[in-house]
């Protein structure tokens, strides 16, 4: 067994745990101001006060196993995007001390919204941009960050920051359709068919750019054999994007989010067939930036005793609040 590939796809479960449910709350705050003052708002923070804040325990997991396991990738990574972490981390503290205060400071609720709002956002554009920083390429000399300090503002990296607020949009919308009814189910429905379009058409971007950004990207996606073994993804991404457009606008209500996570976990299949066994391309791969092999057995024991205890937890929780909400909560 290769303790390496293992913990490599630990670390990208812990991140897609993080993107499908930090997405969707994330995606709440983005939508907010689309949503009327008062019960359509409450109703909408509501749906996700239970949850919110177990949901990033799984960027910590993910965050700190790059850290453990791959420490060379973290020693590149960061200071190639430091900028956009330190943008990204003061936007989940605005976030999450708007949510509590809008509560408890009715004088300054708007000013508490706005701030849920752009905590959001920036939480959520910073994410895309260090994707897209990652996926475009990191200068490395020596075993270190060669590149300047603005190496991740590109084109590509803001392409690759709206795709994720609108992909983070449609999972916040999809599950306003699950957890809320009557006029509020209505907006969300609205809103999640415009996030949905943007959502694919900005993934069919993206992806048409990673191959004019790299020829070994173009080489994995349009070369024989390869291209036999790849093509069932961007095929099966088109029938839930069909799928998913027809759901929304049918009477469904939880299979919109359902599909919408598929989408997610085909793009990131997608982002792994292309960068595979690269941590940080376009030279470290997974196997160059691991940890000695004794340091990944120890933590690999320590991950088999505490992910199943956070998932069951979060099953639970789910299974907990898996109601509608209503003006004063889950019903």
């Amino acid at each position: 067994m290769d303790l390496t590939v293992v913990w490599a796809f630990i670390i990208a479960f812990a991140v897609f745990a993080y993107v499908v449910m930090d997405g969707f709350d994330l995606g709440i705050g983005i939508l907010f101001p689309t949503f009327r003052v008062g019960q359509g708002r409450n109703r909408a923070m509501n749906s996700i006060a239970p949850v919110w804040d177990g949901n990033e325990t799984w960027l910590v997991l993910g965050g700190g196993g790059l850290f453990a396991a791959f420490p060379l990738a973290y020693a590149v990574i960061l200071p190639a995007t430091y900028p956009l972490i330190i943008a990204m981390l003061l936007g989940l503290v605005f976030r999450g001390v708007a949510f509590e205060y809008r509560w408890r400071d009715a004088a300054h609720q708007k000013f508490w919204d706005n701030a849920f709002f752009g905590g959001s956002l920036v939480a959520a554009m910073s994410q895309g941009m260090i994707l897209g920083a990652l996926l475009q390429g990191i200068e490395v000399e020596g075993r270190a960050y060669a590149g300047s300090w603005w190496d991740w503002l590109t084109p590509y990296t803001l392409l690759t920051g709206l795709g994720t607020v609108a992909g983070y949009a449609l999972l916040g919308s999809t599950w306003l359709i699950w957890k809320l009814d009557e006029g509020v189910q209505r907006h969300a429905r609205y809103v999640a068919r415009r996030a949905a379009i943007a959502t694919i058409v900005l993934m069919g971007a993206v992806s048409v750019y990673n191959v004019a950004l790299n020829a070994e990207y173009a080489e994995r996606w349009l070369t024989a054999p390869e291209i036999y073994y790849v093509l069932p993804v961007p095929v099966i991404t088109a029938i839930i994007a069909i799928s998913m457009l027809r759901a929304i606008g049918s009477e469904r209500n939880s299979k919109p989010f359902w599909l919408a996570i598929a989408l997610f976990f085909l793009g990131m299949a997608g982002l792994g067939v292309t960068i595979f066994p690269y941590v940080v391309p376009p030279g470290i791969t997974i196997w160059d930036a691991a940890a000695p092999e004794r340091s990944q057995i120890f933590m690999l024991v320590g991950v088999v005793i505490t992910m199943p205890l956070i998932i069951a937890y979060t099953v639970w929780a789910y299974w907990v609040f898996r109601g509608k909400v209503g003006e004063d909560g889950y019903h």
